[in-house]
C-alpha cells in the first residue's frame, strides 16, 4: 500500500501464510519469511513485483528475521534458537552460524527456546541482540564470537526493543510485564512494570495479565519517551476487545478495536536506529481492517482510511458495475458521501505517502455498487483500476425498528438479515435507483441535492395466482386489471388491499413483512426514499422473494416478478397498474394449455413424491435448493380486489399445514431458474450463504413440474413493436419466464406531460411471445444498423429544487428515434439469452434470424449485452467456468475461455460484466476481483498500473561528534562483508538450505522462457538492469565532477593567495 491509488496485490504460489516482512528501505525490494520455511526476495522496482530469490530452510524453522538499515546482511532466526545470516543480494547462507549452545552459558541446562527477536546495538553495529522464548537474552559480539553478557528472566519474552542510545533495552512477557534493562547491570531489571495490573500493596507481586505481544520503545528529543504495546489487558475483564496501548509519561491510553489486531508498527522521523526516533503515528493492522493512529495529537485520533478496507463490513449480496457512466457522477456522489462521513479524523494527510499514481491512456469513469445483508448499498469509484468508496446508502432506515423487549413478528420470511440487498436497478443518467430485498420489498430512491422532511409513501401489493377447481371466484369478482380510481395515493400508506388478519392469528393476510416509518423522516442530500413497495401475505401464505427488477424513469413504471407474477407501479402517481400471476399474462396463448387445478392438493402431490412428512424441511436446505423446485401456482388478485380472498377455502390438510409452520420459519419458495438462484441464495450466516449450492441443478423438469413452476426471470422496458407486423414503436415491458418464454407487454402512455400525472397509465399483454430453451436471463434490442438500442429515460432534474418554477417545469425525456412508418420491413432486432441458448429475433416480423446453443452440459450463470469497441456482444459466465463473448446480431463466438470453475454460490451470485470488455466478482468475502477480455486494455493495463518504488534521497545521519565516536562504540569501523563473507565464514552446509531462482531473476528466466518471446524478456531485463547501472554511474560520474570542480577551484584560490609572497613570508 502507498499513496491513496498506489496498491498492489501479491500471492506466494505455496500458499503459505507470511510470517514477516522486511523492507530494503530506499532499495525496491522486499524480504517475506513463510510458514514453509522459505525466504522470499520480491523485486518492487517493477509495476507487477515478482521473486527474484527464494530460499527454502530444510531442516530448520523460521522463528524471526532483522534486516539491519542500508545493509545486505539479513539475521534469520529459527525455533531450534540457532542465528543464521544471509547475504541478500545473492540470497545465500554466511557460513557464519551462531548455535544456541554457544550463545547460553555453559551451566545452563535447559533449551532456551525459539529465538523470538533479533536486532543490532544502535550503539554498536557490531553487537547483536538475541532473545529466546525462555525468557533468555544474549548480547553477541559479532567479532569476537562470544557472549558479552547474558539476560535471564523468569517469564517468556515476546518481544524486545532498544532504546535509541542502545544503553538499554525492553522487553514485553507473557505475564503482561515490561521490564527495562541496563547493560551495565544485567543481573536484575532496571524497571518493572505491568501497566494494566491491579496495584498490590508493598511486598506482594502484581497481579498477572494476559501476555503483552508486542512493544515499541521510541523516545523524542522534547518530551518522554513513547511505550506502545499490544495486549496486556486484565484477565477479569474477559470482554473487552482486543486494544493498543499507549503510554507517554504517566498517561495511558488504551484504543480499542474492532477486531483482533495482527501485527502494528511505528512510523518515525528517521530511518537510523542510533537517532531520536520522533514517532509520529503507528498502523495497526487489524484481520478486518488497517488503521493508522495520530500520535501528534494527545487524543490519539485516526486518519481516515483512503483504502477499500470495508468492502466486507457487512456480507456483500449482490454487485452492479457500470463502466463508461456520465462523467458528472462520480464528482456528485463523492461530494454528497463527504457530508455522511464520521467526524473526528485527524486532520493531517495520510502518512503512506510511497509510489506514484499513474492513469494511464485509457480512463473513463467506472462506479461499484455492492449491497450488503444489513441493507447498506455502497458506491465506489473503480475508475483507473483504482477503488475508493463515494457514498453509503443505508435502506433499512425507511422501516421500523424492533424494539427491545417487543415480541418479535412471525410474519418475516427471514429469520436474520431481513434488510439483505437482493436486486439492483440504476439508471445513471436519470439518477434514479432502485433496490429490492430478501423481505419482499422494493424501494424507489431519487437523488436531491437538498435536505427534506417528509412521509414516505408505500404501496401494499397483493401478487398471488391460484386456480382452484373447489371454489372458482366469478370473474367479475376478479378482474384481471385493477380499479385505477381506487388506486389514489394517501397520506401515508397506499395499499393493494385491506389488512385483514383472521382471528387467533392463524390466517396472516394482507400483512407485509415489514413496517414502514409512518411518521415524517428527515432525508439528508443524496438519495431519498421516494416509494416503498411491499409484497403481503395472501391467506397464510408468505410473498415470494423477487426474482427480476427493470424500472424506466422516462416512462415513471417500475416492474418486478416473482415465481407468483408479475406487478407494475407508476411511481409517478403511487399507483399499482398490474397484479397478474404468470398465467394471465399468456391470455389465450398459452402453449402449455394448463389445466385448472387446486395448489392446495398439487403441493401435496409434491410433498408426497418428495418426500416431506410432517417435520418441517431445514431453512437452510429449504432456502438453496434448486430453483426447479417446490412451487404453487396462486390466483391472480386484482389489487382492490377484496372479493377474490373472501371466495377462498382452506382444506383441513391445509390447516395442519400452517399449524405445522413453526413461527419466524415459514416455508420457502424460490424462483425456478438460474437466472434467480443468485437472489434465491439464503442471507443469514456468510457460510450459508457461499457453500450452500447445488451443483445438480438442470433444466429438465419433470413434467409435472413444467406445468405448474414459471417464475418471472427478465425484464426490459424498450420502445419497441407490441404486435406482430405492428408498423410504429411503442412504450413496451419485455417479460421473461423460467420456461423461456418472452411475451410483450404494451404499455399505454398519456401523450402530454400534464396528463401524465393526472390521467392513468394502461398496461396490457399484447398476446406476443417468444421462445427459447432454458429460462430468460437477459434482453437487449438492436437498431437495423446493428448499434444497440438504448432505453429511454428521463434528465436528471433536483425533485427538491426551490429555485425552479414547478409551472413551467416540464420532463426532458431521451427517446431513441423511430423508424419511418412509410419504410417496410423490420426495423428491430431482439436478443434474447437463456441458460441454455441465445436467439436474435427480427421485429415486427417476429422471425427467428439467428440461434446459437450455447451449452449443453452445464448453465449460464449471468449474461449481458454490452458495448465493446462501439459494437455490441453478448457475455456470457456458463457454471461450467467459461466465459464466452459473442458478436451481435450474427451470434458468432468470438472468444471462449475457461477461466473460473464454479466453486462457491458468492461467485454465481455477484459475477457480472459491463462495457468496454470488463467484468468483476467477489473471488472472497473481503476483495472484489476485476477481469478484462479487451485486447485494448491489457495493452494499456501496464501504464494505469502505479509504480510501487519512487527512489528518494535518504537522510543524512546526524553527526555523532568527536567525543561520541571515541567513547561511543566501535560502529562505524563494522565491515560485515568481512566478516560474513565467503573468504572469512566460510560457506554454509548445503544441506540447511536450497536456493531456488525466481521467476523474477535472470535465472529463473533462463529457465522458464524459450523461444522469442523468452529472449525479449531477458533482453527487457537486461537493458532495465544496464540502464539502471548506467544510471547509478550517471550519478557517481555528475558526484566526482562536483567534487574536481570544487577541488580545482579551492586549488586557484589557494594559488591565488599565495602567488606573490617570498619563501620567507610563509
Amino acid at each position: 500500500l502507498g499513496r491513496p491509488g498506489v496498491d498492489c496485490y501479491c500471492q506466494h504460489e505455496s500458499g503459505a501464510a507470511v510470517l514477516q516482512l522486511q523492507f530494503l528501505v530506499n532499495e525496491g525490494a522486499l524480504v517475506s519469511a513463510s510458514s514453509d520455511d522459505t525466504l522470499h526476495l520480491w523485486n518492487l522496482r517493477q509495476k507487477r513485483p515478482a521473486i527474484l530469490h527464494s530460499l527454502k530452510f530444510n531442516r530448520e524453522r523460521i522463528t524471526y528475521c532483522h534486516l539491519p538499515f542500508q545493509s545486505k546482511w539479513l539475521y534469520v532466526g529459527t525455533e531450534r534458537g540457532n542465528t543464521h545470516i544471509v547475504n541478500i543480494e545473492s540470497f545465500i547462507l554466511s557460513g557464519y552460524v551462531i548455535m544456541w549452545n554457544k550463545a547460553i552459558e555453559l551451566s545452563t541446562k535447559t533449551h532456551p527456546g525459539p529465538v523470538v527477536h533479533l536486532s543490532d546495538s544502535p550503539r554498536d553495529e557490531g553487537k547483536l541482540l538475541i532473545g529466546y522464548e525462555n525468557g533468555t537474552v544474549v548480547f553477541w559480539d559479532l567479532k569476537s564470537k562470544r557472549a558479552e553478557l547474558r539476560v535471564y528472566y523468569d517469564e517468556a519474552i515476546h518481544s524486545i526493543d532498544w532504546h535509541h542510545e542502545g544503553k538499554q533495552f525492553m522487553c514485553s512477557h507473557s505475564d503482561g510485564s515490561l521490564t527495562l534493562w541496563n547493560l551495565k547491570s544485567p543481573t536484575r531489571p532496571f524497571q518493572t512494570t505491568i501497566p494494566h495490573g491491579k496495584s498490590q500493596r508493598e511486598g506482594r507481586k502484581s497481579e498477572s495479565c494476559k501476555p503483552i505481544l508486542k512493544v515499541e520503545y521510541k523516545t523524542c528529543r522534547n518530551s518522554e519517551p513513547f511505550i506502545i504495546f499490544s495486549g496486556g489487558l486484565s484477565y477479569d475483564k474477559a470482554c473487552r476487545r482486543p486494544s493498543l496501548t499507549i503510554m507517554h509519561g504517566k498517561a495511558i491510553t488504551v484504543l480499542e478495536m474492532d477486531h483482533p489486531i495482527v501485527e502494528f508498527l511505528t512510523l518515525c522521523e528517521t530511518p537510523y536506529p542510533n537517532e531520536y526516533q520522533e514517532p509520529y503515528a503507528v498502523v495497526v493492522l487489524l484481520e478486518k481492517d488497517l488503521i493508522v493512529v495520530d500520535l501528534t495529537q494527545s487524543n490519539f485520533p485516526i486518519f481516515e482510511n483512503p483504502y477499500p478496507m470495508d468492502i466486507h463490513e457487512s456480507p456483500v449480496t449482490c454487485t452492479a458495475y457500470f463502466a463508461d457512466c456520465p462523467p458528472d457522477l462520480i464528482l456528485v456522489l463523492y461530494s454528497i458521501g463527504v457530508k455522511h462521513k464520521k467526524q473526528g479524523y485527524s486532520n493531517k494527510e495520510w502518512p503512506i505517502s510511497g509510489g506514484a499514481w499513474n492513469l494511464g491512456a485509457q480512463t473513463y469513469p467506472e462506479i461499484i455498487i455492492t449491497g450488503h445483508a444489513d441493507g447498506s448499498i455502497k458506491f465506489w469509484d473503480a475508475s483507473a483500476i483504482t477503488l475508493q468508496m463515494l457514498y453509503k446508502l443505508k435502506t433499512s432506515k425507511v422501516f421500523e425498528k424492533q424494539k427491545v423487549g417487543e415480541s418479535r413478528q412471525s410474519c418475516e420470511i427471514v429469520e436474520e438479515d431481513p434488510f439483505a440487498v437482493q436486486m439492483i436497478y440504476w439508471c445513471p443518467e436519470s439518477r434514479i435507483f432502485c433496490v429490492s430485498g430478501v423481505s419482499a420489498y422494493v424501494i424507489i430512491y431519487k437523488f436531491s441535492r437538498h435536505e427534506i422532511t417528509t412521509e414516505i409513501v408505500s404501496l401494499e401489493v397483493r401478487l398471488q395466482y391460484d386456480v382452484e377447481d373447489i371454489i372458482t371466484p366469478e370473474p367479475e369478482t376478479s378482474p384481471p386489471f385493477p380499479d385505477l380510481s381506487s388506486q389514489l395515493p394517501s397520506s401515508r400508506s397506499l395499499s393493494g388491499s385491506t389488512n385483514t388478519v383472521a382471528s387467533e392469528g392463524l390466517t396472516k393476510d394482507s400483512i407485509p413483512c415489514l413496517n414502514v416509518k409512518t411518521r415524517p423522516v428527515k432525508m439528508p442530500p443524496g438519495y431519498q426514499a421516494e416509494l416503498v413497495i411491499q409484497l403481503v401475505w395472501v391467506d397464510g401464505e408468505p410473498p415470494q422473494q423477487i426474482t427480476s427488477l427493470a424500472l424506466s424513469s422516462a416512462y415513471g413504471i417500475v416492474a418486478f416478478g416473482n415465481c407468483n407474477g408479475l406487478a407494475v407501479v407508476d411511481f409517478i402517481q403511487k399507483t399499482v397498474l398490474l397484479s397478474m400471476g404468470t398465467m394471465d399474462l399468456y391470455r389465450s396463448s398459452d402453449i402449455y394449455q394448463r389445466q385448472p387445478r387446486s395448489p392446495r392438493r398439487n403441493k401435496q402431490f409434491i410433498a408426497g413424491l418428495t418426500e416431506l412428512n410432517d417435520s418441517p424441511v431445514p431453512l437452510e436446505l429449504e432456502r438453496c435448493k434448486s430453483p426447479t423446485s417446490d412451487h404453487v401456482n396462486g390466483h391472480c388478485t386484482s389489487p382492490t380486489s377484496q372479493s377474490c380472498s373472501s371466495g377462498k377455502r382452506l382444506s383441513s390438510a391445509d390447516v395442519s399445514k400452517v399449524n405445522r409452520w413453526a413461527p419466524g420459519r415459514p416455508p420457502f419458495r424460490k424462483a425456478q431458474s438460474a437466472a434467480c438462484m443468485e437472489i434465491s441464495l439464503p442471507v443469514t450466516a456468510e457460510e450459508n450463504r457461499e457453500n450452500s449450492y447445488n451443483r445438480s441443478r438442470s433444466s429438465s423438469i419433470s413434467s409435472i413440474d413444467k406445468d405448474s413452476k414459471e417464475a418471472i426471470t427478465a425484464l426490459y422496458f424498450m420502445e419497441s413493436f407490441a404486435r406482430k407486423n405492428d408498423s410504429t414503436i411503442s412504450p413496451c415491458l419485455f417479460v421473461g419466464t423460467s420456461l423461456g418464454m418472452v411475451l410483450i407487454i404494451s404499455l399505454n402512455l398519456p401523450l402530454s406531460d400534464e396528463q401524465r400525472f393526472t390521467e392513468p397509465v394502461m398496461v396490457l399483454p399484447s398476446g406476443t411471445f417468444l421462445s427459447l430453451k432454458g429460462a430468460v436471463l437477459t434482453l437487449s434490442c438492436m437498431d437495423r444498423t446493428g448499434g444497440l438500442m438504448q432505453p429511454p429515460y428521463e434528465v436528471w432534474r433536483d425533485p427538491n429544487n426551490i429555485d425552479e418554477n414547478e409551472k413551467t417545469w416540464k420532463r426532458k425525456l431521451v427517446i431513441n428515434s423511430s423508424p419511418s412508418s412509410q419504410e417496410t420491413g423490420d426495423h428491430q432486432y431482439t436478443i434474447i439469452c437463456s441458460e441454455k441458448q441465445a436467439k436474435v429475433f427480427s421485429l415486427p416480423s417476429q422471425t427467428c434470424l439467428y440461434v446459437h446453443n450455447i451449452t449443453e452440459t452445464s448453465f449460464i450463470l449471468r449474461a449481458d449485452v454490452v458495448v465493446m469497441c462501439n459494437s455490441a456482444c453478448l457475455a456470457c459466465f456458463c457454471a461450467n467456468g467459461h466465459i464466452m463473448i459473442m458478436s451481435l446480431p450474427s451470434l458468432r463466438p468470438i472468444l471462449d475461455v475457461n477461466y473460473l470453475p464454479l466453486t462457491d454460490m458468492r461467485i454465481a451470485r455477484t459475477f457480472c460484466f459491463t462495457n468496454e470488455g470488463q467484468a468483476l466478482y467477489l473471488v472472497s468475502p473481503t476483495e472484489i476481483q476485476r477481469l478484462t477480455y479487451s485486447q485494448e486494455m491489457c495493452d494499456n493495463l501496464q501504464d494505469m498500473l502505479g509504480d510501487l518504488f519512487t527512489p528518494i534521497e535518504t537522510p543524512e545521519a546526524q553527526n555523532r561528534g568527536f567525543l561520541k565516536g571515541l567513547f561511543g562504540g566501535s560502529g562505524q569501523t563494522f565491515d560485515r562483508e568481512e566478516l560474513f563473507g565467503e573468504a572469512t565464514a566460510g560457506k554454509a552446509s548445503r544441506s540447511l538450505a536450497q536456493h531456488i531462482p525466481g521467476p523474477g531473476s535472470i535465472e529463473g528466466m533462463k529457465g522458464a522462457a524459450g523461444g522469442v518471446m523468452g529472449e525479449l524478456t531477458r533482453a527487457r531485463i537486461a537493458l532495465d538492469e544496464r540502464g539502471q547501472r548506467l544510471g547509478e554511474l550517471e550519478e557517481k560520474t555528475a558526484g566526482m565532477m562536483t567534487s574536481a570542480e570544487a577541488f580545482s577551484k579551492h586549488a586557484h584560490e589557494l594559488m591565488l593567495k599565495y602567488k606573490d609572497k617570498k619563501w620567507y613570508q610563509f
